[in-house]
């Protein structure tokens, strides 16, 4: 039984249309996250500070007082952003520190 294709098909075997969007799906990158601190009445500017420094990768004092300065007096600051499995990591670890973490938010 011979299989016939009409004249200008996108449904060819080699480039089928479920073939280029597999591709195209293999090709969509990882989403980042992004790992945010919440203002609380509980941690001082001092720990918020000791905390990023300690847990976020490349963290500097200068930028984690930014930060620190940034959720007292907006509410919240995003400290990193990142592959999903490292978000989770610094979230966790902030938030075992005492630190008041926002839920992870696709960036």
């Amino acid at each position: 039984m011979a299989v016939t294709h009409a004249a200008g098909s996108a449904e060819t075997p080699a480039g089928s249309t479920t073939a280029v969007q597999e591709r195209q799906r293999l090709r969509q990158p990882y989403p980042n996250f992004r790992v945010i601190v919440l203002d609380d009445d509980v941690n001082t500017f001092q720990h918020v500070v000791d905390c990023l420094v300690r847990h976020v990768p490349s963290m500097l004092p200068d930028l984690a007082w930014t930060l620190a300065h940034r959720i007292d007096s907006e509410g919240a600051a995003t400290v990193w952003r990142g592959p999903q499995e490292q978000a989770e990591l610094y979230h966790q670890l902030l938030g075992a520190e005492g630190l008041t973490m926002a839920p992870l938010e696709p960036d």
